[in-house]
């Protein structure tokens, strides 16, 4: 008999995309489904949680199983996900706005239990999807229809604050490069730990700064230096620093340390869905859940 043989097509949804002509979501839906095919992930094995946002809108568009939640709750349904079968590969694919705005304290959190789960941020530095306004990401004084005389805040730096906050897998890429982009979300989905990537994307309509031709001169790999080690921490701080003439993408910082999942006694036989009923008859269980419905 021969195996199965997964495909960037085997992983394509029947909906309509509805992104606009020249989003950087294309260009990362084609990596993620690269991605997936590479590492032979079966699609039923496959978990896509987003939130609100354009590019949250993913889930949709892929032949996977996916959850599209509140704004700013991905994580606690994520980690809720990966807790009751975490055979499934958890991934979550949200916007800057989303979860360094009303997401921050669970992006916080998810980091420090090491949770396995892969964390893949859109980030085109704005509130896309609701017109336009400045996002946590948004660099101090970017004038949006909010913020007519710019924002007052000092941006978040998200590489830096993911390896400062605890996650054991962080790395940046760019929506134009795919091959870049599938290459680093299949080491990050591979990853056994909280991965983090940054997704550094264009948004043709409402950021008209951080373009292609913006970026394009700018960025450099890490993987380019053969002196630069991602286990080294305080390297990895310093180049998460970086930003300006020149950006770094890769691979900034890895680490081992136990799950969140490893942790939990009562997973040590196996995924919570797959337990048996024990002390308790099926007829208990069916009245207990009706009760609660």
């Amino acid at each position: 008999m021969t195996e199965t043989q997964f495909t960037p097509k085997t992983y394509e949804g029947e909906r309509e995309i509805t992104w606009c002509p020249g989003c950087g979501d294309y260009g990362i839906i084609a990596a993620i489904r690269q991605a997936l095919a590479q590492l032979q992930i079966p699609p039923h094995r496959a978990f896509f949680v987003s939130g609100i946002g354009c590019g949250s809108k993913l889930p949709d568009y892929l032949k996977v199983n996916g959850y599209l939640g509140l704004h700013g709750r991905t994580l606690p349904i994520a980690q809720g996900v990966k807790i009751a079968n975490h055979d499934l590969k958890v991934i979550i694919t949200t916007g800057d706005g989303d979860s360094f705005g009303i997401g921050m304290g669970h992006f916080m959190h998810a980091m420090r239990r090491n949770t396995n789960v892969t964390m893949i941020i859109e980030d085109n530095k704005v509130y896309a999807l609701t017109k336009g306004q400045y996002s946590p990401l948004s660099p101090k004084g970017w004038v949006s229809s909010t913020t007519p005389d710019g924002a007052l805040e000092v941006e978040v730096n998200p590489v830096l604050l993911a390896i400062t906050g605890g996650a054991t897998f962080v790395a940046r890429t760019f929506s134009g490069d795919p091959k870049h982009m599938t290459q680093i979300f299949a080491q990050a989905i591979q990853h056994k730990g909280f991965a983090f990537v940054d997704v550094l994307q264009i948004c043709v309509v409402y950021n008209h700064v951080n373009t292609t031709e913006w970026y394009r001169p700018r960025l450099y790999k890490l993987d380019g230096d053969a002196s630069y080690n991602p286990r080294d921490y305080q390297a990895a701080l310093q180049k998460a620093r970086e930003w300006g003439d020149r950006i770094p993408i890769g691979v900034f910082y890895v680490e081992e340390r136990p799950t969140y999942e490893e942790q939990i006694p009562a997973l040590a036989r196996g995924p919570l869905v797959q337990h048996a009923y024990e002390g308790y008859s099926k007829q208990t269980w069916d009245e207990f859940r009706a009760t609660m419905m």
